[in-house]
């Protein structure tokens, strides 16, 4: 298996200088609080104090924080069981999210979404959804309302590739073309189907299955933020001038196992793989040095940016460890049934 990912469609002339170098600081800075809130996650796991299980998106930050930066606070956004990282890149807390993961009655959904139900409102984050490709119908259906509202919002639908065997994927992406919906069908390739590799489960080409719609699609190096960004925000434009949906897929890697209880991945991926991508494809180290070496940043500024993300992350842990747990009667507040 090669560690190498080759992409087909890259566009080959992008102005990464076109942007303003304060941007690409911010959403370096978004990279690292995402990278930084994940790492608490694991420890607030293995030292017990987090109920249940969670899937962290270490490795993977370029997709949502490239993404998200291309839209509008109400534009929205549905999310997956791996999606702490997009509800931080859409503009989330961190903590309202460490007390969502703690149960506690100031997280995002008082407690009871726990880490794959976080959703947020206010943000324009439909939620998070533990069926592998639960969200596509929701998101598809925001799409539709955009349509029947005539706003210029844009919906977007996170899913990793072990969605692209789920039926409903291909039922709402058929609707969304047929009626020209507004919606991003954003594919995060992360390589695994929890622990099967997707050459064993996914037949073909990805990026084949979205253009039998004759869907417009992209594929593209997920691990560069630069690249994500660019590319979505040209796909937004288009989605907002009413020229309909389109496929993205996002070539990337998860640094951990597929929760954080999958420690011993030696049976399904070796060491020199995972090795390759944290050390030569690291999304913060390929921004990070691309900013030191065109003069937009230096080394100080990105430390620091580091150092405040550590800071506010334990600030934001001790805030959801000390918080009230939700009133028992509140247990049917909330719910449709």
């Amino acid at each position: 298996m090669s560690q190498a990912v080759e992409l087909t469609s890259i566009p080959s002339v992008l102005d990464f200088k076109a942007v303003d170098s304060e941007q690409w600081l911010h959403m370096y800075a978004q990279m690292v609080k995402i990278r930084v809130f994940e790492e608490h996650v694991n420890d607030l796991y293995t030292s017990a104090k987090m109920p249940g299980l969670a899937h962290l998106y270490i490795g993977e930050e370029a997709v949502a924080v490239g993404v998200c930066e291309a839209l509008r606070k109400d534009d929205y956004i549905t999310s997956t069981h791996r999606g702490h990282g997009h509800c931080l890149a859409k503009g989330a807390k961190l903590d309202g999210m460490f007390a969502e993961l703690l149960g506690k009655a100031a997280g995002y959904c008082r407690g009871k979404g726990g880490s794959m139900h976080i959703a947020d409102q206010e943000t324009g984050n439909l939620g998070a959804n533990a069926i592998v490709g639960g969200s596509a119908g929701i998101a598809t259906g925001a799409g539709m309302s955009i349509k029947m509202r005539g706003s210029d919002q844009v919906a977007v639908c996170f899913f990793g590739e072990g969605a692209l065997g789920q039926g409903l994927l291909y039922e709402v992406m058929n609707m969304a073309q047929l009626w020209k919906f507004p919606i991003i069908y954003v594919c995060e390739n992360n390589l695994y189907n929890e622990y099967t590799h997707h050459s064993e489960s996914t037949a073909g080409s990805m990026k084949a299955r979205a253009e039998a719609f004759g869907m417009y699609t992209e594929e593209i190096d997920g691990q560069d933020v630069r690249l994500v960004y660019l590319t979505t925000l040209r796909l937004v434009e288009r989605a907002r001038r009413g020229e309909g949906p389109a496929f993205l897929l996002c070539h990337t890697y998860r640094y951990h196992g597929h929760h954080v209880g999958d420690i011993n991945r030696a049976y399904y991926r070796s060491k020199e793989e995972e090795q390759f991508w944290q050390t030569q494809r690291d999304p913060l180290k390929i921004l990070g040095t691309w900013l030191v070496e065109e003069g937009f940043s230096d080394n100080r500024v990105l430390e620091q940016i580091e150092r405040e993300a550590q800071t506010e992350a334990e600030t934001a842990v001790q805030f959801a460890l000390n918080a009230p747990y939700p009133d028992p009667a509140e247990v049917s507040l909330h719910v449709y049934v």
